[in-house]
């Protein structure tokens, strides 16, 4: 399986933007993303095999800094590591832009996520109580090295 990454466009975006709640449904909604995408201080990727799209992940930069908005998987190409692939390519993208540090919040509950994370150098600084409804956030960073 060939994977395509590559910086999203809005012909990307258009291309999705129908199936986000069920495809994606972890992302928030198409207005969101029309948004960040449109914003000069977020940058997206796109992952494509044989240019379906079957994720995209999205930080938005401020100064030297980065917050990561977003890593989603298509439903039917999820555990296959694709998300590792999308933030290992974001990382990437945060160290060619003099990133010294990439932020991201997740839930409390997203055992996953916060394994993935960790594994990639990611370390909870901080709790937000009840971000997600009734579950709390943590705060994960990871300091660049340039």
């Amino acid at each position: 399986m060939s994977i395509d990454f590559e910086q999203m466009t809005i012909d990307d975006f258009n291309n999705i933007k129908d199936i986000l709640g069920t495809e994606f449904d972890d992302y928030w909604d198409s207005q969101t993303l029309f948004e960040d995408l449109n914003s000069p201080t977020s940058y997206y990727i796109v992952a494509k095999i044989e240019n379906e799209i079957v994720g995209f992940a999205g930080i938005k930069i401020i100064l030297d800094q980065a917050d990561i908005m977003n890593i989603v998987v298509k439903k039917s190409f999820r555990n296959q590591g694709i998300g590792k692939l999308l933030l290992e390519h974001l990382i990437s993208i945060a160290e060619t832009k003099k990133i010294t540090s990439i932020m991201l919040e997740v839930n409390e509950n997203n055992l996953f996520a916060i394994k993935l994370y960790t594994s990639l150098g990611f370390e909870t600084i901080s709790i937000r109580k009840n971000y997600y409804n009734d579950k709390d956030g943590l705060i994960m960073k990871k300091s660049i090295n340039n």
